[in-house]
């Protein structure tokens, strides 16, 4: 049965064993399927909830966002049924921007926070755009470019078809990144956890570091191997690290308990 909640995860399949529920969000062009495999690769006391956004996989027939003020709002109000315990939020280049305005947006309007917050390969966000107009780029630069990302096979950017589907998305996606204007406000309550990649050209360690001026919290970064898209090659390493960083948020609920 389609719900509100299913619209906008890949499972709603209820780990009554879960302490927490760690929702994570895709780069831009990506979708849920990202992340299938996590699951598995924790614990039964951590429940992954892979975010689907529109425009992509299942919801391929809706408009994509190309907004976070639009997007923010729709996304909390789909998530807001699965935050009735302890959630974390993982995000990884847009997913982690995405993350950050939903933690935003939640404290604000539902005195909700994650207990931890997780941004992989994007530059701090009151960092400015570099590349903000990417998105109007014609087709044969707008291709080019994502062919210097590293993000996309080539045997995808060779396939005319295609490509004349997932162009639309990835021009959205670009589109409410580059959009995007941070507005200053007071640093969030919860710990940061930030990841660069050694070889990342598009969010460099010295634009990722940054992020520690978003928290009060505890802040920590770490570098792992690879360009844009460690995501994938450092995906043990990174794995590890969050479910090192979640058990010690879990204990210190535990403590508070």
């Amino acid at each position: 049965m389609d719900t509100p909640v299913s619209r906008w995860i890949d499972t709603t399949k209820p780990s009554d064993q879960a302490r927490l529920r760690l929702f994570c969000f895709p780069f831009a062009g990506g979708g849920a399927a990202v992340y299938r495999a996590w699951p598995g690769s924790f614990p039964s006391s951590i429940a992954v909830h892979a975010v689907r956004l529109p425009g992509r996989e299942t919801r391929i027939l809706e408009p994509s966002f190309r907004s976070l003020e639009t997007l923010i709002p729709a996304l909390a109000e789909g998530l807001l049924p699965l935050l009735d315990r302890p959630f974390a939020f993982f995000g990884h280049s847009m997913g982690g921007l995405i993350s950050y305005e939903l933690t935003r947006h939640l404290i604000a309007h539902h005195g909700l926070c994650p207990a931890h917050l997780f941004v992989s390969a994007h530059r701090a966000p009151q960092l400015p755009n570099p590349n903000p107009t990417v998105y109007r780029l014609p087709e044969d630069g707008f291709i080019r470019y994502l062919r210097d990302m590293n993000g996309t096979p080539d045997e995808v950017l060779r396939n005319t078809d295609l490509m004349q589907l997932v162009v639309p998305i990835l021009r959205a996606d670009f589109e409410l990144c580059g959009t995007y204007q941070h507005q200053p406000g007071a640093p969030l309550p919860c710990p940061i956890s930030a990841f660069a990649g050694t070889q990342d050209a598009i969010a460099s360690y010295d634009q990722v570091e940054p992020w520690r001026e978003q928290t009060s919290g505890q802040f920590l970064i770490r570098a792992l191997p690879g360009n844009h898209f460690f995501l994938n090659s450092a995906q043990s390493l990174l794995l590890w690290a969050i479910q090192r960083d979640i058990d010690l948020d879990l204990a210190e609920i535990s403590r508070a308990a």
